[in-house]
């Protein structure tokens, strides 16, 4: 199985996925939501509306992003 990486940002932060998982395209988008779900309820002063999580393979390229606002929606 490929390594995916979860990298998340806004127009100021970056968050990096350094250690990336080994997971196929399913797992890959099953983790994102998850993930963002985690940033969303855990509290924090951040406003999460402009973050965007990026999946990307072990050479960096994109293979899809979930912008944070999609799964707020989903929660309301």
């Amino acid at each position: 199985m490929p390594a995916v990486y979860f990298h998340c940002s806004d127009d100021k932060h970056v968050i990096l996925d350094r250690a990336g998982a080994a997971m196929n395209l399913g797992e890959a988008r099953e983790h994102a939501e998850c993930l963002v779900r985690s940033y969303l309820m855990t509290p924090s002063v951040e406003d999460w509306r402009n973050w965007v999580l990026h999946v990307t393979d072990d050479l960096g390229d994109e293979i899809f992003d979930l912008p944070f606002v999609d799964v707020l929606g989903q929660m309301h």
